[in-house]
C-alpha cells in the first residue's frame, strides 16, 4: 500500500476536526473535533512507522509507541474536559462556548477591591472638571 492513501485520509480527518473546532459552539462537539484531530495524527504516526520500517532492518516501531502515548493523553484530555464541561453545564445551564464567561465578568457581581479604587479615581476626576 502506498503512503499517499493514509496521508490523504489523515489530512481529511484533520481538516474535518479543525473545521469542527473553529465552527462549533457546543463544547462537547469541540472536544469531539479535537479527538478527530488527534486520531489523524495517530494515523500519520502509524503509517510513517510502517513505511520507515520497510527500509530499516532493525525497527524500533517508535511511531506506534508514540501513538500509544497519544491515545493515553487523548483519553485523559477527554475525561477531564468532559468533567469540566458537565460541571459548567450544571452551574450555568448551557454548554455554548460563546455564552460562557468567567464568573468575575458577570453583570451582577459585587465589585472587588480594585474596582472600588477605580471608582474613587473616576469620582476625583469628575470632581476636578
Amino acid at each position: 500500500m502506498h503512503l499517499v492513501y493514509p496521508a490523504v485520509l489523515s489530512a481529511l480527518l484533520f481538516c474535518t476536526g479543525l473545521y469542527g473546532v473553529l465552527a462549533r459552539r457546543n463544547a462537547i462537539l469541540v472536544l469531539m473535533s479535537v479527538e478527530l484531530m488527534l486520531n489523524a495524527v495517530n494515523l500519520n504516526l502509524v503509517a510513517f512507522d510502517v513505511w520507515l520500517s520497510k527500509t530499516a532492518t532493525e525497527t524500533l516501531h517508535s511511531g506506534q509507541a508514540l501513538t500509544l502515548f497519544t491515545i493515553a493523553i487523548a483519553a485523559a484530555e477527554i475525561g477531564i474536559g468532559l468533567a469540566i464541561v458537565l460541571a459548567v453545564y450544571r452551574d450555568r445551564g448551557t454548554s455554548d462556548i460563546d455564552r460562557l464567561r468567567d464568573s468575575a465578568e458577570g453583570p451582577g457581581d459585587d465589585p472587588g477591591p480594585g474596582d472600588a479604587a477605580a471608582a474613587q479615581d473616576t469620582e476625583k476626576a469628575e470632581a476636578t472638571t
